[in-house]
């Protein structure tokens, strides 16, 4: 059974940090784009980061760059999240996505299949 599995997230001050962590189970993980996104109420939901586990490739939502940093650990079925900076803006809850034919398409991520985990809370206060 496909397992996604999301902790770290939390309150936090506005410029402060947290580290996201997903464990995945259940498939070859190697295969597979694991992504973050986030939904937060009255907003759309958003791909917020991705990272292929095969070569280490990274994407990033133009709201997020130079503040988020997404990393794997193959040995782990692990992929971080290390959120700097944070705003209130980033309240949302966060899903772990393993992805299948991810792409980039006008500035967003796309992709065929995913499997979601069941999300963590991440609230910024100001």
């Amino acid at each position: 059974e496909v397992q996604l599995v999301e902790s770290g997230g939390g309150l936090v001050q506005a410029g402060g940090s947290l580290r996201l962590s997903c464990a995945a189970s259940g498939f070859t993980f190697d295969d597979y784009a694991i992504g973050w996104f986030r939904q937060a109420p009255g907003k759309e939901r958003e791909g917020v980061s991705c990272i292929s586990s095969s070569d280490g490739s990274t994407y990033y939502a133009d709201s997020v760059k130079g503040r988020f940093t997404i990393s794997s650990d193959n040995a782990k079925n692990t992929v971080y999240l290390q959120m700097n900076s944070l705003k209130p803006e980033d309240t949302a809850v966060y899903y772990c996505v393993a992805l299948i034919g991810a792409t980039v398409v006008a500035g967003s991520l796309q992709y065929e299949y995913s499997y979601w985990g069941q999300g963590t809370q991440v609230t910024v206060s100001s």
